[in-house]
């Protein structure tokens, strides 16, 4: 029994690593967008959170499949592709577009956009000063808020 716990521990482990690269690279993805263009890959005049399993303009945004905002095409977010929903970017049939990109759980990466540019960002009530974008994912409960869950601040 002990050894279950432990093949279970070092797996959630591989997942929670697994879960803040793919983080990352959505939060690099915005901020090198935000480079290049000078604008956020989504429209508003308000902060705005998106969910990446069921909000996939932006994500065909950022990899240069929709070209309303990224109008040069430029993939800026590549990450590996999912199986079932799960760990991984989930592509339509012929690849031409995103179904969503989910967490090791099966969970969407919520990611927060400073549209009014004020680079202060308000997130569950924590705010963070100096960003233009916070990306995470609620962990293995899929509950907001809690311990387990996964955050690139």
């Amino acid at each position: 029994m002990a050894g279950f716990a432990a093949g279970n521990s070092a797996i959630q482990k591989a997942h929670k690593i697994t879960c803040l690269a793919t983080a990352t690279d959505l939060e690099s993805a915005v901020n090198n967008f935000y480079n290049e263009y000078g604008s956020m890959p989504q429209i508003g005049k308000s902060d705005a959170t998106v969910t990446t399993d069921v909000d996939s303009a932006i994500l065909e945004e950022l990899q240069g499949l929709n070209t309303t905002l990224n109008t040069r095409g430029i993939k800026f977010l590549s990450v590996k592709e999912g199986k079932d929903r799960k760990n991984g970017i989930i592509y339509g049939t012929g690849g031409g577009s995103v179904l969503g990109l989910y967490d090791p759980w099966g969970g969407g990466y919520k990611i927060r956009l400073d549209l009014d540019y004020d680079e202060k960002l308000d997130v569950n009530g924590e705010v963070l000063d100096g960003r233009r974008v916070a990306v995470w994912s609620d962990g293995p409960d899929r509950k907001p808020g809690t311990k387990d869950d996964v955050k690139t601040w």
